[in-house]
């Protein structure tokens, strides 16, 4: 060096010039040392400003997943509850209990989060700016959270007791609408079915009628109980398939069945008494059309009215209905594809009555039954010769003895003339 060479000449200065190099060399070892401690010191800083970065990002990232994590549990606590069945509810407070129980996990992000605070708080730096989510916003938050939680358990807890409320009443209105379908079938099929006379048959129908009108409070309690369920918005029930409306329907219609019946008994009674038609055979018509009534409505659609003419003996061919058709023109004349009771009845009476158009025609139909043709009364014999033994029967029963000019009657003779009077009389 240049010391060394100066000193190894010998030179005059030669301590100086060594204090001076000694002084040299000891301040640059102080700028050395003064700048690896300034190194060190920038080192740690950088280090610290990495650890406060990575805290920031990392506090950014979780307050964000944290946030959104509340906005869908917020949207979902507060969406409305209203429900359907007693099923829903409990399926919604299955849901919201596993919802509860996920908050662990929840509170463990959020104390993270407070440990991350914590962290940076103690570097004493300024804001985040990566995030303007802070811990006071998202404690907040937290708390706000717990309070909807507890709105969310009032409210379920409200809705599961309407719904119990709901369920019950379905209940009660399946018990009474299928008890009163059970009766209205029931007595349907009891109606439909009668037996006995026709004088027996019509004194059932009565009572029948009355217990059929008397049921009409247990309709208004279901119709009420309806109407309960229509205030509550309850539009389903699982426990029936009856509805206010269909059973309402249903007894409108059996009570008209009850007056058709009465009706249709009444002029079957009346034709027996008049056209001499035997009860029997009435009887094997009215059994004949509730056999091929299967759904007991009262009524028989053309092709079941065709099988029934066919039980009954009736000739119909099946390659042309023109016999067929010319029957339904006269037994179903507006054409709604259905024949009532009564209209079969009527129908079937007609054939069994003798078709006469005229007093005049009976008078001498009766006269041409006598001996010589000429009589003005008939024997019982003669009945009996000419006609069967029902209508026979049934002649002597209505027509009035004969009497003679003097007023006398005539042995086992009928005066058919005045029967016949009475008739077009009646």
């Amino acid at each position: 060096t240049l010391k060394d060479q100066l000193v190894n000449a010998r030179h005059a200065q030669t301590p100086a010039i060594e204090r001076r190099y000694n002084d040299v060399i000891a301040r640059w070892q102080k700028l050395l040392a003064d700048s690896e401690g300034r190194r060190q010191k920038l080192l740690l800083l950088q280090e610290q400003y990495r650890q406060i970065e990575d805290l920031y990002l990392t506090f950014a990232k979780k307050a964000s997943a944290f946030n959104s994590w509340f906005e869908n549990a917020e949207e979902d606590l507060t969406d409305p509850v209203r429900c359907n069945s007693v099923e829903e509810i409990k399926a919604l407070r299955e849901a919201h209990d596993q919802f509860k129980a996920s908050l662990s996990a929840a509170l463990a992000d959020f104390n993270q989060l407070a440990a991350l605070d914590k962290q940076i708080k103690a570097f004493e730096v300024g804001p985040n700016p990566y995030t303007w989510f802070t811990m006071d916003a998202l404690e907040e938050t937290w708390r706000n959270l717990q309070k909807i939680i507890k709105e969310r358990d009032t409210d379920l807890e409200r809705e599961e007791r309407r719904q119990e409320e709901n369920d019950q009443l379905r209940k009660q209105f399946a018990q009474a609408a299928n008890a009163f379908h059970s009766w209205l079938t029931e007595t349907r099929s009891a109606m439909m079915e009668g037996s006995g006379t026709l004088e027996e048959q019509l004194e059932a129908t009565k009572r029948k009628a009355t217990e059929v009108r008397s049921q009409k409070g247990h309709l208004k309690k279901i119709e009420d109980l309806g109407a309960a369920m229509e205030e509550r918005l309850i539009l389903d029930n699982r426990y029936t398939e009856h509805s206010t409306v269909g059973l309402a329907q249903q007894w409108d219609q059996l009570d008209q069945l009850c007056m058709r019946m009465q009706h249709n008994l009444e002029q079957q009674i009346e034709a027996r008494n008049r056209s001499g038609v035997s009860e029997d055979a009435l009887r094997e018509f009215s059994m004949m059309f509730k056999h091929f009534d299967k759904d007991k409505s009262g009524k028989l659609d053309h092709r079941e009215f065709k099988s029934c003419l066919r039980a009954l003996g009736i000739q119909l061919s099946d390659d042309d209905d023109t016999e067929f058709l010319a029957i339904l023109d006269s037994v179903d004349p507006d054409g709604d594809g259905q024949v009532s009771l009564k209209e079969f009845m009527t129908f079937m009476i007609s054939r069994e009555t003798v078709n006469v158009q005229s007093k005049k025609e009976i008078k001498e139909a009766f006269r041409a039954l006598t001996k010589d043709g000429a009589r003005p009364y008939i024997t019982r014999q003669e009945l009996l010769n000419s006609l069967t033994k029902d209508q026979a029967e049934f002649c002597m029963k209505s027509m009035p003895p004969y009497l003679s000019a003097a007023g006398h009657p005539v042995a086992d003779a009928y005066d058919f003339q005045g029967f016949t009077d009475n008739l077009f009389m009646a």
